[in-house]
């Protein structure tokens, strides 16, 4: 039987004036311009300082940059529509002009910054909501044209973690992104990529049976993407905290990529990095 993961590797999106190509897997560096974020929230103030960390992390070897402007730990407060395209738009604008080759990416749950991201430059989408908190999130990614990041959440960041329920976790998400990647082909929109949504309305034993079973996400035929990096579900079972987990999110990520990941959404670049060279090593031995 052909392994689908391996299938994957050919996949090809146009996104904006640059490609996307799935031919290994893909490290996506997270940079959160939010205050409250539950690793780094903070920890740039200042335009330079942001840049200075976009330019390490591509150094290091970040295919896309991923800029999340509104907190989604759990029980962060929902900013208004303002705040976070106050907090997106200079920096967006700085990084597309100082880094005109890196892929960038907008995590946002909104329509209308999603939009005005496309129009500076942001090359793709990685909506947490998955469609669900704008109902004009769909129709605005097929009229703009770039990948979309599907994720999974039940619920909201303020209720996501407060005694999340499935009958079957794995069986739930398939059906679930079947659905909406119907819907979304249906109005001729194709470049999507799928993530499970560790930790988003999941419990401890939930986000390990998605990992065990990340495989059967790629039936679709689609690239997916786990985000695993510093989460609770490493703290919790090994008793680190987000700032001493990169061992832990080191040993999943292997794991992951192992199960078909073709997209690592990460804070640590070089180490992600690693973990790629060595899965992909040992396949090909």
């Amino acid at each position: 039987m052909k392994d689908k993961s391996k299938e994957n590797k050919s996949i090809e999106y146009s996104a904006g004036d640059k490609m996307l190509t799935f031919n290994q897997p893909l490290i996506m560096a997270i940079v959160n311009l939010t205050p409250d974020s539950f690793y780094d929230g903070g920890k740039y103030t200042q335009i330079k300082d942001v840049l200075r960390d976009v330019e390490e992390k591509i150094e290091q070897g970040a295919d896309l940059i991923d800029l999340g402007a509104a907190s989604s730990r759990p029980g962060a407060v929902e900013i208004s529509e303002e705040e976070e395209w106050l907090r997106l738009k200079i920096i967006l604008n700085e990084i597309r002009t100082n880094f005109k080759d890196i892929l960038i990416s907008v995590d946002t749950c909104r329509a209308s910054i999603a939009k005005k991201c496309a129009d500076l430059g942001a090359n793709l989408i990685n909506d947490i909501s998955g469609g669900n908190s704008d109902p004009d999130m769909f129709k605005t990614i097929v009229q703009l044209q770039i990948p979309y990041i599907l994720m999974h959440m039940q619920g909201n960041p303020q209720t996501m973690q407060k005694n999340p329920q499935y009958k079957d976790v794995v069986k739930e998400l398939l059906f679930d992104f079947e659905q909406k990647i119907q819907s979304l082909q249906k109005l001729g929109f194709h470049k999507i990529i799928l993530d499970p949504g560790f930790g988003f309305g999941k419990t401890q034993e939930h986000n390990y049976q998605l990992l065990k079973r990340l495989k059967d996400f790629t039936q679709f035929h689609l690239p997916v993407l786990a985000g695993l990096s510093r989460k609770s579900m490493i703290n919790k079972v090994i008793g680190t905290n987000p700032v001493t987990s990169l061992n832990g999110t080191t040993a999943l990520h292997t794991i992951a990529l192992l199960n078909g990941a073709m997209m690592l959404r990460v804070h640590d670049v070089k180490e992600a990095k690693q973990a790629i060279e060595l899965v992909k090593f040992y396949e090909n031995v």
